[in-house]
């Protein structure tokens, strides 16, 4: 994992006009995760929409050199938690703008599920399984998946990010 010396949406840097614009869009902020074979991997993860219908899917933007991505090719199962306000520090090092001694999966309280491991305190999670190859989009890879699981925890409220600051909503 790679420690940024700078924060990918920080304010007053110099930023190509593209990057900007997706700056100001207001940003969910999830972890998504899975099985992987020398323990658990995870993703924070912005690029992300739900589809409701029969079946639901999850579409997600994800970085091809993390190790999240070599991960979910190989077990075809992610786990998709929402985060909340709390979360905020564990966002930041599953994304790799902050330490995590010990690594990420020490910094929150998880449970495990057949699609990877969920936040215990999440704002709600779903379970997918990929249903097309991952195809390129821009530096990332596409990835699409099925929803087979959804669990909502109205008491705990998400938190979005616009613009370099996180916000409870």
């Amino acid at each position: 994992m790679t420690i940024h010396d700078t924060h990918p949406f920080a304010a007053g840097q110099p930023r190509r006009p593209l990057r900007r614009f997706r700056g100001r869009l207001p940003a969910p902020v999830t972890v998504w995760t899975t099985h992987g074979d020398a323990g658990p991997s995870g993703l924070t993860v912005s690029s992300i929409v739900v589809a409701d219908g029969e079946p639901g899917e999850v579409i997600g933007l994800i970085d091809p050199a993390s190790e999240l991505f070599e991960d979910l090719l190989r077990t075809r199962r992610w786990a998709v938690s929402l985060m909340s306000y709390g979360d905020r520090l564990l966002a930041d090092a599953m994304a790799g703008l902050a330490p995590a001694p010990g690594g990420p999966f020490r910094m929150g309280s998880w449970r495990d599920t057949a699609w990877g491991p969920v936040l215990a305190a999440s704002p709600g999670w779903l379970g997918a399984r990929l249903i097309d190859e991952p195809v390129e989009a821009g530096w990332s890879m596409l990835v699409r998946g099925v929803v087979e699981s959804v669990e909502i925890d109205d008491a705990v409220a998400p938190v979005a990010y616009l613009r370099g600051n996180y916000r409870q909503l």
